[in-house]
């Protein structure tokens, strides 16, 4: 067996814990939550009551920020972190690689005797100046155009960054070119939020709420990630460059036995999952779930949803954490969306709602019949996911994505809604005149008398579905486990703002300021939309080809990959609307084109490239061994006066023989000339190099399926997934 192959196994089969065991009763997560976030209450205590009242003013009723505020505020949180133990502050902020991004400067000041003191100023934490110039633009900057400033965002909470050789101060901020334009994933979240929430007061205030305050998108990430040994990880090179295997045969089990869904977690996982979730507590994340996932070696970790630029936030803190706390325990955690061929990828399904002082605006109560504001609120995302389906699918196209969606394992590239049995028969009735019944949800009676009978919900769920009401909220299920789930909600929260507008117009136009006229009003409203948007309504099987083949005569448009859906985002109807709302100016929306685009291009790019050595190097070599070995036993054979069976050396002499026309082709593919059009080579890329590295790949890995096993030196599937 080669070296590193084997020398992963006796590492992994070897392994033994270090450090000491986590000590929750000593200190119980009701004190670790939030102990290392500048809170409410830390800002209470700590800053003049003017100077809270003035920020908590814009915390809770979306006030503008009042200046003089900050040098308060800064010295209450540089001196509450240095009691933590920071040296240094950073501003933190989210970059359109989808990845954060953070410059530490030190709270250090000479006095010019000698000597040093501590500060940290209100322009400080207003403002810093991070070079622009290395991060994607998509033309905004150019290269030797380099300022950019970063913002701090009052709504999102300081917190310590804990390092065993001390601590950050972390400031979440807002980035912009000098010019002006959003070079990050939260100024647009923030952007759409606020558009969302003027066009919901508009809404509640037509049913008679008055200073309700701003209402707040929330929402609620399920993370799915994969934790396999870093000494598999490091031996395996398509896994260090590209974060998913480009290689590897079906092993002999699988997920087929369907054992690993909520089964037993592993002593080394949970013991990782547990000390995670000690560091987001202290992190003010409210992690709740954990469990195995459908495919072997994959998890799951869910938070409570919350407002949703915090959620965010949070949820870049938690793709962090996994990773930084898997490297403790010696496995190496893995977001990319598809790391091994024929198993289970990962998403990342967002559940999303709106809510204010009234409560939860998707909450539908006992009789959603009756809760003509719930109604009306459903109604506008179902008209909002009609209209912008395409920009919904766009939200999500990346290239690892593309991987899951529309397999049976993830919901399919149509955009549809699931809104449940008891919704969609009040749908239904809408549709033809007024609702007047809800299916009621019942008792379900297991049959054991000492159990008690279960509340039963008045409709089933239905996890093919893309975007499914789930009780009080939707959940989108097509965002990927590596994505910031910033951009799927920027457009959720614009299509949203625009449908709330179109409704809120029509029943300002309809009442004209008299409340009795109020109802009629909204029946016409509920009973149009019922009418002209029951097409994006689908509550049976996304996986079948029969919802296809309906799909499309209902005209509802399937994008399969990211190159098909990306025009979609600089069609003139998404430029206007994202202008009309303030969310992306027409630059910043043809800058995230070209981002995106190009992003596609490398990522494909770097995989072929990977898979080009791996091939050569690795694979090529294995089977040119092996068929050494095997013509050698062959030629002992005939000289002792015995006829050899040929089968397995003609099988591999053919299997070679494809795979260097295979390494060709993919060469000649990769090697192109460039397309001055980046659609241009963004197709090229879709439609010729991932192609050429799929045949390279089939040929690889029937040779792995009949190379000798001392002689394969990449960790297969089957110790990867199963040798924990």
């Amino acid at each position: 067996m080669s070296t590193a192959r084997q020398a992963a196994i006796a590492a992994v089969t070897n392994y033994k814990t270090n450090g000491a065991a986590l000590n929750f009763k000593e200190t119980p997560t009701s004190e670790l939550f939030s102990a290392n976030v500048f809170t409410d209450k830390v800002m209470k205590d700590r800053l003049p009551k003017p100077v809270y009242k003035a920020l908590q003013a814009t915390l809770k009723k979306a006030a503008p920020l009042d200046h003089t505020v900050a040098d308060a505020v800064a010295l209450a949180m540089k001196d509450w972190a240095i009691e933590k133990g920071a040296t240094h502050f950073a501003h933190v902020f989210y970059p359109l690689t989808g990845l954060t991004a953070e410059k530490h400067d030190s709270f250090l000041a000479p006095t010019g005797d000698g000597g040093a003191i501590a500060e940290f100023s209100g322009k400080e934490l207003i403002q810093g100046e991070p070079d622009a110039s290395s991060f994607p633009s998509g033309g905004i900057r150019a290269t030797f155009e380099a300022r950019g400033y970063t913002a701090w965002d009052p709504t999102s909470p300081a917190y310590i960054l804990e390092n065993p050789n001390g601590t950050t101060l972390c400031i979440p901020t807002a980035f912009c070119s000098w010019t002006g334009e959003a070079l990050d994933k939260k100024t647009p979240l923030l952007r759409s939020m606020q558009a969302v929430s003027k066009q919901a007061q508009r809404v509640l205030k037509l049913f008679g709420h008055k200073d309700v305050g701003p209402v707040y998108a929330t929402a609620g990430p399920e993370q799915e990630y994969f934790l396999i040994d870093r000494n598999f990880y490091f031996a395996r090179p398509d896994l260090v460059t590209c974060g998913r295997t480009l290689y590897g045969a079906k092993p002999p089990k699988g997920q087929e036995f369907e054992d690993q869904y909520f089964g037993q977690i592993p002593e080394r996982v949970l013991a990782c999952m547990l000390e995670s979730e000690r560091e987001l507590y202290k992190l003010g994340v409210p992690v709740k779930t954990r469990h195995n996932e459908v495919a072997p070696a994959q998890y799951e970790i869910a938070p409570i949803y919350e407002n949703a630029n915090l959620a965010t936030d949070h949820q870049q803190m938690i793709m962090q954490v996994l990773q930084r706390v898997a490297q403790k325990y010696g496995m190496v955690c893995l977001l990319h969306e598809k790391p091994f061929a024929g198993i289970n990828g990962s998403g990342k399904h967002v559940n999303w709602s709106l809510g204010c002082s009234v409560g939860n605006l998707l909450e539908p109560g006992e009789s959603p019949h009756e809760n003509a504001q719930f109604l009306v609120f459903c109604a506008a995302v179902i008209r909002a996911v009609h209209k912008y389906s395409e920009l919904l699918r766009v939200a999500v196209a990346t290239s690892g994505n593309d991987h899951r969606l529309g397999a049976n394992e993830a919901p399919p590239a149509i955009i549809s809604i699931f809104l449940g049995e008891q919704l969609a028969d009040v749908f239904t009735q809408l549709e033809t005149g007024k609702a007047t019944s809800s299916k009621a949800g019942g008792e379900l009676k297991v049959g054991v008398d000492t159990l008690p009978p279960l509340p039963k919900h008045a409709g089933d769920r239905n996890r093919t579905s893309p975007f499914a009401f789930t009780g009080n909220k939707f959940e989108f299920r097509a965002v990927g486990s590596s994505q910031s789930i910033a951009g799927p909600l920027v457009v959720l929260n614009t299509i949203v703002a625009e449908s709330l507008d179109f409704v809120a117009t029509k029943l300002e136009k309809a009442t004209g300021g008299d409340a009795s006229k109020l109802n009629a009003a909204v029946q016409a409203v509920l009973s149009e939309i019922a009418k002209e948007h029951k097409a994006i309504i689908f509550n049976g099987n996304g996986y079948s080809a029969e919802w296809h083949a309906e799909a499309e005569k209902r005209g509802l448009p399937n994008l399969r990959n990211t190159v098909a859906s990306m025009p979609s985002l600089v069609k003139p109807d998404s430029i206007a609307l994202f202008e009309k709302y303030g969310v992306l100016s027409e630059r910043e929306v043809r800058s995230r084109y070209e981002i995106y685009l190009e992003r596609y291009c490398k990522d494909i790019n770097t995989e072929a490239l990977c898979a080009l050595a791996m091939a050569k190097t690795m694979i090529l070599p294995a089977g040119y061994r092996y068929q050494g070995e095997l013509a050698q036993i062959a030629s002992s054979l005939k000289a002792v006066g015995k006829t050899p069976h040929m089968g397995t050396l003609d099988t591999l002499t053919s299997l070679v023989s494809k795979l260097e026309d295979k390494i060709a082709e993919l060469d000649a593919a990769i090697n192109h000339k460039g397309a001055h059009d980046l659609m241009a080579e963004a197709r090229h890329f879709h439609d010729e190099v991932v192609p050429a590295m799929l045949a390279v790949r089939e040929i690889a890995d029937q040779l792995e399926s009949i190379c000798a096993d001392d002689i394969w030196s990449l960790p297969t599937y089957r110790e990867i997934l199963f040798i924990k």
